[in-house]
């Protein structure tokens, strides 16, 4: 499962981490170790955060309940319970939609089949399916398990806490990274990037 994270959380294409790593590189290609920091650096709540933020919001759940439900019924309703109260407090849900992935991300429903085939679905994937079976009565609308909640759930129900959960996001993304700086070494694109911001950038000095 721990594997399986890892793999899912590589790569998301061409995110501001991986340009940041490119463009780096193409800066000073005799440090490949600054490149993949470049990349490394950015990770943060709007890109890796969800990990994080995913299994912090599942495990203050569960830990907040006297005893946790014993049926699909019982986690609908603390599910219910849940979405409502975050809501009410303006807050979004961690693990829901995906800016891609508009009715589901493949990567969720194969963690769901590897969960239960290793024996590895435990509280935090009860609680982050029942959200999904649940949201659209509170929200109205459906959204699709991302793949980087159920991620985060799946670390937290391997016993992580979720204070170290972005450093495997991060552990993941090291690879991703690499993987983009490897590519620019044969096919580079970062000097073109640069290119196309310098020459249309449309710069007004402050009044």
């Amino acid at each position: 499962m721990f594997e399986s994270v890892l793999v899912a959380l590589a790569d998301h294409g061409f995110t501001p981490t991986a340009i940041a790593a490119r463009l780096t590189y193409l800066s000073a290609p005799d440090s490949i170790q600054g490149a993949v920091a470049a990349g490394i650096l950015g990770g943060g709540s709007r890109f890796l955060g969800v990990t994080e933020d995913s299994a912090g919001f599942l495990s203050s759940a569960i830990a907040a309940e006297e005893s946790l439900p014993s049926d699909e019924a019982g986690w609908d309703s603390l599910a219910i319970r849940v979405i409502t109260e975050t809501r009410s407090a303006g807050r979004f849900v961690p693990g829901l939609g995906h800016p891609v992935h508009k009715v589901t991300d493949p990567r969720t429903p194969r963690f769901l089949e590897l969960a239960h085939e290793h024996h590895a679905f435990g509280p935090h994937l009860s609680l982050f399916t029942a959200i999904g079976r649940a949201h659209p009565e509170v929200l109205g609308r459906t959204l699709p398990l991302n793949g980087a909640g159920v991620c985060g759930a799946v670390l937290a129900d391997l016993g992580f806490s979720p204070a170290i959960v972005r450093g495997f996001a991060l552990l993941a993304r090291c690879a991703g990274v690499l993987g983009h700086i490897a590519e620019e070494q044969v096919d580079p694109i970062a000097n073109d990037i640069y290119m196309n911001v310098d020459r249309n950038i449309d710069y007004s000095p402050p009044k």
